[in-house]
């Protein structure tokens, strides 16, 4: 670990304090928000490899449904330069077609931006009351982050769509509630999963069991949660990292209202700052 992170550890909870609750982070500003994330390696110079994110852009223009997160994208990006254009615009990918290898990375500003985007979504639910529903696939990452926005969505006055028990996927998998979060159980296990069954089951559910209060008026998720919530036309905000490039492309048609563009399996604390600047940002409280 660098010493980097390790300073970060210490200032963002994740360092000894003697046994001491670590206070909540303070707001940041803008350019200090921007700041951190790069160190924190949720922006910037990321963990992704460029080969890695350039073989999903192919294979999302090839046309390999896993690669499209539920979305549904028809012949319209079949151009793997195009989906790269599309990614160095919304994401900050480097923009060189040329360039194969190496590590990528994911513009600050363009996070930062995406995140004041999302508090405009979080302040239009507040004042409508609407009820909103959180899910991820990547519970070892960003599953934190969706319950602090989940509680203060709740004391802000919105309801919060909360995964009836029981639903059973294929093999030994099912839906958990975790806090406020929708989650794949498998085998006593939270896996990390890109796949569309999991909210396709939980929509369903929430459709047609009277008990189970209806479709949600908004979404935030990631991966194929987010993908296939849009597909049904529900307002959707999706986290994606810059080797997820449907939901970026969801947004650029119009399915999805913001992809935030991140690192999404960093350590949890390193995102408290995202979080303390989003939910300033919304007016929402620290629940």
């Amino acid at each position: 670990m660098s010493d980097a992170r390790t300073d970060l550890r210490r200032g963002y909870g994740g360092g000894d304090n003697g046994g001491m609750p670590t206070p909540a982070p303070a707001v940041p500003s803008r350019d200090d928000l921007m700041a951190h994330l790069d160190r924190a390696l949720i922006t910037g110079l990321v963990a992704t490899p460029r080969e890695n994110n350039r073989a999903h852009y192919r294979a999302l223009a090839d046309g390999e449904r896993y690669y499209w997160l539920g979305l549904e994208l028809g012949t319209r990006w079949t151009d793997e330069r195009r989906v790269l254009a599309l990614m160095a615009e919304r994401c900050g990918v480097h923009p060189d077609p040329d360039r194969l290898t190496g590590q990528d990375t994911i513009s600050a500003a363009l996070c930062v931006d995406a995140l004041e985007r999302v508090a405009d979504v979080l302040r239009k639910a507040v004042a409508q009351h609407q009820r909103v529903l959180f899910a991820t696939g990547h519970p070892a990452g960003m599953l934190p982050v969706y319950q602090d926005l989940a509680r203060s969505l709740e004391a802000a006055g919105c309801e919060v769509a909360l995964p009836p028990g029981g639903i059973r996927l294929a093999g030994n998998q099912d839906i958990r509630r975790i806090g406020h979060v929708a989650v794949l159980q498998e085998r006593g296990h939270l896996p990390h999963t890109h796949a569309v069954e999991p909210m396709r089951a939980l929509l369903d559910r929430l459709e047609t069991d009277p008990a189970a209060g209806g479709l949600p008026d908004l979404v935030i998720a990631d991966h194929g949660w987010a993908g296939h919530a849009a597909s049904r036309v529900i307002p959707t905000v999706g986290f994606a990292d810059c080797n997820d490039p449907a939901l970026f492309v969801g947004e650029a048609e119009g399915s999805l209202l913001v992809a935030v563009p991140l690192d999404d399996d960093v350590e949890p604390h390193l995102y408290e700052p995202l979080t303390a600047y989003l939910l300033h940002a919304a007016g929402l409280p620290r629940a």
